[in-house]
């Protein structure tokens, strides 16, 4: 009778899949919100506060986590077991399944699935960000200048980006900034990137109250000018997509161009732009920034949102995105994604 290693192990230690796991999760947990509270891991992972100092002591003890007054977090021996065994771990969770049909169904470069939905979790926003920039850094290669756009989920990444090799890199706003909450405006999340990057950044503001005629002329000015000419330079994009309806809210949109949207069924937008469930550009804003055929000829394009409620504002802009594009999102939108592809 020839017995494997492995089955030696699981015959020796039944649970030893089951202990893995947990204290994967453990790790995974506490590398997205380190320095956390034991209380805190304690809830966010369903493990009782006496489970949760436990597991907590044996990883401190393997030297994975470094628990001191402002909480716990993860050594970089810690971080550096998470990623050995992510991918072997994310097969057994079945996201990596999920992702390769979702893949399949979309006709893009990739997909990745983080645990959990954004629209109930905040941890789930910040495995988002962690996702993305793991992503980012095994692209890292050739990349000089980076846009970024606007939103919660693109606001996710800068913590969670490498700090080497990027002091020669210049984040820019992937447009000029729109009404949004000031720490979710695409001028300061590049900064927030250049800061974790110890990198460089380029502030672009743009009025979205410009009449045409006013829109026209500052098309013209210097700044303008300057930022064009470095979107047609981009190597690579990191942006969010946002509902269509919510997005003209934020954006405090007249009604009669809420409505129109309305009239021409707009499910999502990205870069200012519109988009129909077919992926029509329906409706768009006045604005200077990264223009949708550009996209095509960056090399590297992230798509980043999660949560069910965006399924359908994904479906819409990835239906005419790029076919380079990295999508990351969650389970929740995953799987309804899927879900409304099947009835289509």
């Amino acid at each position: 009778m020839n017995v494997s290693f492995t089955e030696a192990q699981l015959a020796l230690v039944p649970e030893l899949p089951l202990l893995i796991e947990q204290r994967y999760h453990m790790l995974k947990l506490i590398k997205a919100s380190g320095p956390v509270g034991r209380r805190t891991l304690s809830s966010m992972s369903g493990y009782s506060e006496r489970e949760t100092r436990t597991m907590l002591e044996l990883l401190k003890d393997q030297g994975l986590v470094h628990i001191a007054k402002e909480g716990v977090s993860a050594t970089e021996k810690g971080i550096e077991v998470l990623f050995v065994l992510h991918d072997t771990m994310e097969e057994k969770s079945g996201r990596r399944q999920l992702a390769n049909k979702l893949s399949e169904q979309l006709a893009i470069r990739n997909v990745f699935v983080v645990e959990g939905d954004a629209d109930h979790s905040a941890l789930t926003k910040k495995l988002l960000g962690m996702q993305t920039a793991k992503q980012f850094s095994a692209h890292v290669k050739d990349v000089k200048i980076v846009a970024v756009t606007g939103g919660s989920s693109v606001a996710a990444v800068p913590p969670f980006m490498p700090t080497e090799e990027l002091k020669d890199v210049l984040f820019i706003a992937a447009r000029g900034g729109v009404g949004e909450e000031l720490g979710l405006q695409a001028n300061v999340i590049a900064a927030s990137f250049a800061e974790t990057c110890d990198a460089s950044y380029k502030a672009f503001y743009y009025p979205d109250t410009l009449s045409e005629e006013a829109h026209a002329v500052f098309q013209h000015e210097p700044a303008a000018k300057e930022m064009l000419d470095l979107y047609s330079q981009t190597d690579c994009v990191i942006h969010g997509v946002g509902d269509a309806a919510k997005m003209a809210l934020l954006r405090n949109s007249p009604e009669d161009e809420q409505q129109i949207l309305a009239d021409q069924q707009a499910k999502g937008e990205a870069f200012g732009f519109y988009f129909n469930q077919q992926g029509e550009i329906v409706h768009r804003i006045r604005t200077v920034g990264i223009q949708m055929e550009q996209l095509q000829n960056v090399p590297l394009v992230f798509a980043v949102a999660g949560g069910a409620s965006k399924a359908e504002a994904l479906l819409s802009y990835l239906a005419s995105a790029p076919s380079h594009t990295i999508l990351v999102t969650d389970e929740g939108a995953a799987e309804k994604m899927l879900s409304l592809i099947k009835r289509m």
